[in-house]
Formats: structure tokens, sequence, C-alpha cells
């Protein structure tokens, strides 16, 4: 990891708290899958609005079925597992596509309302939406005038 110029410490505490995540989450990942667990496996994207958090993952290959996916507090679990489908002992030339299980975890910016988050899988691309908990939404606050 290279920084360069001025960082903005929020851009380095997710840095910090990435490298974190996959070492503590990717010893589970198994086979070739550990050749990309140094960049976070599977790579997601995040953004929010008002009412709701969005995530966004890349997982080619797998099925509904194959995906194990749970919030509690603010911590997003994202399990799967690709299984291997070559037959026999191959000689593999060059092998980054992984397979095997993988565990993403990550941190949300707030508490959600698990009870209706949204799961689509759509071309291999995952898509939550998590709905904010109410305590967690944006309140406009009444000035008063006396």
């Amino acid at each position: 990891m290279v920084f360069r110029g001025n960082v903005p410490l929020q851009q380095l505490r997710d840095e910090v708290d990435r490298l974190f995540t996959n070492v503590l989450t990717h010893p589970t990942v198994t086979g070739a899958a550990r050749l990309v667990a140094g960049r976070g496996f599977p790579a997601v994207n995040v953004w929010e609005n008002t009412e709701n958090l969005f995530v966004e993952t890349e997982v080619p290959g797998l099925k509904a079925e194959d995906l194990d996916i749970t919030v509690v507090g603010e911590e997003l679990t994202i399990k799967g597992q690709r299984p291997e489908e070559l037959q026999g002992d191959p000689a593999f030339h060059r092998r980054e596509r992984g397979v095997g299980s993988f565990t993403r975890v990550v941190r949300l910016t707030s508490e959600v309302d698990a009870d209706k988050v949204q799961a689509s899988l759509n071309d291999g691309v995952l898509l939550l939406t998590l709905p904010k908990a109410e305590a967690a939404k944006p309140r406009k606050i009444q000035v008063k005038t006396e």
C-alpha cells in the first residue's frame, strides 16, 4: 500500500480496516482463492442515500444457494462457496479464479433494519439493499421562535 501526498485520515483508516479484515477473514479461503484474498475477495462497493445502504459485489459463477448473507448490528457478512468444476488432476499454467469457500465482512456506517434487507443476484452481481434503522435516519429538527 503506497500513499502519496496528503491522504485523508478516513481513507487511511478504511485501508487499515480492509487490511485487517482480509487478514482476519481470509484464513477460511481455500485453494487459489488465496491469490486474490489480499485485495479483499469479493471486492465490494458500498454507498448510501438517506433511506438505505447499498452493497454491491461481483460473484461470477455463483448461484443464490451458494451464498450465505447475514447482518448483525453494523456488520454485514457475505460467505460463499465456489465449487471446483474440473475433473481429474489438471496441470494449471495459470490459476487466478479462486475456488472454495470465502468470507467477507463489511463494517456498515450505520445500523440497518435486518428484517427488511433485500438481496438480488443478476448476471453474477450481488446487490444488497439495507434499509437504515429508524434511529440512523436523519431527522429534520423544527426550530421554534419565541
